[in-house]
């Protein structure tokens, strides 16, 4: 497994479209802009990975003290709870054991 994607583990927030995005974004100015434009690659590109990672930090902060500190959490849908979803995940797998509403695997 690439050291990069073994990162997942430090951030449990992290989903699989947060990498796609580093990666575009880290495809597009380490590959395009740097063969393209190398004096502005050279001059700007550790100030706008700065800016990037500052702007996310900012907008953290911002939106927890504008929405979520008067409970403005957003809108309602299935994928906001922290829950798997899944009724069967809570019943046990071992073999003989009857919990209603679960399968009993013998």
């Amino acid at each position: 497994m690439p050291i990069i994607i073994g990162g997942a583990g430090a951030m449990p927030i992290a989903k699989a479209v947060n990498y796609w995005c580093w990666g575009a974004m880290g495809i597009f100015f380490n590959i395009f802009v740097y063969r393209r434009f190398k004096g502005w690659w050279a001059r700007h590109n550790y100030v706008l990975s700065a800016g990037l990672d500052a702007g996310v930090a900012f907008m953290a902060i911002l939106s927890y003290f504008t929405l979520q500190d008067k409970d403005i959490n957003g809108m309602q849908w299935w994928g906001l709870g922290i829950d798997d979803h899944c009724p069967l995940a809570h019943c046990p797998t071992a073999p003989a054991i009857k919990v209603e509403g679960c399968p009993v695997f013998n």
